[in-house]
């Protein structure tokens, strides 16, 4: 299995990014367009919109307002973000119906983005199963921040099929108003599907599980705006259905460099491994290196901990 995290991705020999197929960048002016259209329909002036919208605690000016709907600017900040979702409410839109039609953040300054396409194109290649999972999320995938530290705990079954993953990350902000981020678990067995998912630290705002694509993309919430250079922890845990095909390996696609990065990989007592190494790729599909045997202790389990990781695939694989 593979994770394909906020900087990087995950993969498990089951395998860790949004919509099932690459779709059209909309337009530039499709969103102020489709504003202006549900605005006239719903006969409001921009000033009732924005009594309505701080009313549900969000504040929005006339002006801002004035300049979506004539294209001059565009909603990019989380608070912009979740007014647009409440404007959809507003509007008497479906959900979405706003928000899918906003172009990639515009570019301001000097300041380079965090994660983005072009890193992902260097640890995944084109067209990998992370690009067509996240659809055009991928252009701008986890933009506004970046991972530090990264535990996953990998749980295989009494068969030796993979039972569950837990990941934590530790996550910073390259700039202010990032309030969430995605995550990706792609599953190289068909049969082994999330059944369960529990996020114990952040919130989760979406779960979809890409049958086609054999992978699940979560988008976990913070709780709150960061500001730049801030930092937050994510947790979760994803439980997986049984499956027939033993687990052999897990590997974590880091699309960034990562300060740390620890795996742990736990065994039932009844399907020890008869060996474990550690090994790195420095892209998706290039031969393993840096082959290194890891121990199994008393409690069934093995780890592999990385420092100043660069960026790349971190793997552990196993035989039984």
């Amino acid at each position: 299995m593979r994770d394909v995290v906020d900087a990087g991705s995950a993969r498990a020999c089951h395998r860790a990014p949004g919509p099932d197929a690459v779709v059209a960048l909309p337009g530039a002016d499709a969103f102020p367009t489709a504003l202006r259209e549900a605005l006239n329909r719903r006969g409001l002036s921009l000033e009732r919109v924005s009594e309505r919208l701080r009313a549900r605690g969000i504040g929005i000016s006339q002006a801002t307002l004035s300049s979506w709907q004539r294209g001059r600017s565009q909603p990019e900040r989380a608070r912009s973000l979740r007014a647009v979702e409440v404007l959809e409410e507003i509007l008497e839109l479906p959900g979405g119906a706003l928000r899918s039609l906003l172009g990639p953040r515009r570019p301001r300054g000097r300041i380079a983005p965090v994660g983005g396409e072009g890193a992902g194109l260097q640890v995944l290649g084109k067209d990998s199963v992370v690009e067509k999972a996240l659809g055009e999320r991928f252009r701008h995938f986890n933009r506004e921040t970046g991972s530090l530290v990264v535990h996953d705990v990998v749980t295989l079954g009494e068969s030796g099929t993979l039972s569950g993953i837990s990941t934590t990350n530790v996550l910073r902000a390259g700039r202010a108003g990032a309030d969430r981020a995605l995550f990706v678990h792609s599953f190289d067995d068909d049969q082994a599907e999330p059944v369960d998912i529990r996020v114990t630290c952040g919130r989760l705002g979406e779960a979809t599980y890409l049958k086609g694509l054999n992978s699940l993309v979560l988008e976990i919430r913070f709780g709150r705006e960061l500001a730049k250079l801030d930092t937050t922890v994510v947790s979760y845990e994803v439980e997986v259905s049984p499956s027939r095909v033993r687990a052999t390996h897990y590997e974590r696609w880091a699309r960034t460099n990562l300060h740390q990065y620890l795996q742990q990989v736990f065994f039932h007592p009844g399907a020890l491994p008869s060996g474990c190494r550690s090994y790195f790729r420095d892209q998706v599909g290039s031969p393993a290196r840096a082959h290194r045997p890891v121990p199994l202790n008393e409690s069934h389990s093995t780890h592999v901990l990385a420092s100043r990781c660069k960026a790349g695939v971190h793997g552990m694989a196993w035989e039984f």
